[in-house]
């Protein structure tokens, strides 16, 4: 028995319906994160009402789902969204507008296909592309580390009491913050580059600081003012030779201690998060073969990782189940309690596709059919809510306040 099912909670809950009234329905605030994978080019494996074959038609039908995905979403929270290069940069515009430009966390390339398409014309293309973004980027409980540590040589400094440490930019090295999109974060501190001291207020040798881009133009700190006034012993003021000649500027002292781990990379290979065949492949020894390019658990694993163990997940477009099959398999690798609600339609599958061949009549009956396949197999138990009965405790949680 998992702790979720110990403490009286289904890990895996199943509405068939409508994904846009579903997710309206849902309580503002209910979820810490939203993984889908949704149908993003004409090689979909199951029919959808509307025309997803056009940019325009695909982002107008995603937009809606989007922003009432966010309302769902805790203001610690995070989404993923799972896509390829035929609608990559329209899901970037799209999300930058409704979640917000400086609320991207990362776009992550997935080698999904190592092989690469050799099909059609052009270039083997072997990934895809993962899009996350913070509901509320000053407040994301996302940890994007890894169980591996860092290395000691990338800490090439000593301090006098024998710990390492390495030089980080204070100020924030990505121009999309500035002064016009953090305003609150430029500011004057003063240095002294002879004795290393820096204080948000004027002293004797300093020199008045303000936070400047490589080529001269207005930039923004990383610290706030407070923050920098608590930890004044982790700066220190250098002279620097930058592409203008020697400047002075401040640094933060990036600390070695023991257990740091390294930060994920933004290139995930199928060797550590799987690919198309491995996700193939462990579908089919649940149900069969009935879906030709669902996502790998692995993939779902690594971004369940991010989050803490208690997660309440959210996926929109369920299709196969790979993110309830993830969290099940996630809950019993570390006892942890996160819960699933997936959601998708009660639509028929395409004519000739291998879940209509299998027998599977609509895309529900498949994702059923997997979660009901994982709780015999890995535990957690599975539920199908009702779309009609509501969600004031889905997934077992009252939801927090926004």
């Amino acid at each position: 028995m998992t702790q979720a099912e110990a403490a009286g909670r289904v890990t895996n809950i199943f509405v068939a319906g409508d994904n846009l009234e579903v997710l309206r329905a849902l309580p503002a605030g209910s979820f810490d994160l939203v993984y889908v994978d949704p149908p993003y080019n004409t090689g979909h494996a199951f029919s959808y009402a509307d025309d997803l074959g056009d940019h325009a038609a695909w982002t107008a039908w995603m937009r809606p789902r989007l922003e009432a995905a966010r309302e769902a979403l805790h203001p610690t929270g995070a989404v993923f969204v799972s896509i390829d290069d035929h609608e990559v940069a329209h899901l970037r515009l799209l999300m930058d507008d409704v979640l917000g430009e400086a609320n991207l966390l990362a776009q992550v390339v997935v080698n999904l296909n190592p092989k690469g398409r050799q099909l059609g014309r052009g270039f083997a293309t072997s990934h895809e592309y993962l899009l996350a973004y913070a509901r509320d980027g000053t407040r994301c409980v996302l940890d994007a580390s890894t169980p591996d540590t860092v290395e000691v040589t990338d800490f090439p400094q000593h301090h006098a009491d024998g710990r390492r440490f390495r030089h980080l930019p204070l100020r924030n090295t990505n121009k999309k913050f500035n002064p016009r999109t953090a305003r609150t974060l430029h500011f004057p501190v003063w240095g002294d580059p002879v004795s290393g001291r820096v204080a948000t207020s004027p002293f004797d040798g300093a020199v008045e600081l303000l936070p400047v881009f490589g080529d001269g133009t207005p930039a923004v700190w990383r610290w706030s003012r407070p923050r920098m006034e608590e930890r004044p012993d982790d700066l220190v003021c250098r002279e620097i030779r930058g592409v203008r000649g020697p400047r002075v500027d401040v640094f933060q002292r990036d600390w070695l201690h023991e257990g740091r781990r390294k930060k994920l990379r933004t290139v995930w290979l199928a060797e550590e998060v799987g690919s198309t065949d491995t996700a193939a492949a462990e579908l089919k020894e649940l149900l069969g073969p009935v879906f030709e390019s669902p996502k790998p658990t692995g993939l779902v694993r690594r971004v369940l990782g991010t989050m803490p163990a208690d997660a309440r997940v959210l996926d929109f477009c369920a299709g196969s189940g790979s993110t309830g099959h993830a969290v099940a398999l996630a809950n019993a690798a570390d006892g942890g309690t996160r819960t699933c609600l997936s959601v998708d339609q009660d639509v028929a599958t395409r004519p000739g596709s291998k879940a209509h061949d299998a027998g599977y009549a609509t895309v529900a009956d498949v994702t059923r059919a997997r979660l009901r396949a994982v709780a015999a197999t890995v535990g957690g138990g599975y539920h199908e809510n009702s779309f009609s009965t509501g969600f004031s405790t889905i997934c077992g949680k009252s939801p927090e306040p926004g």
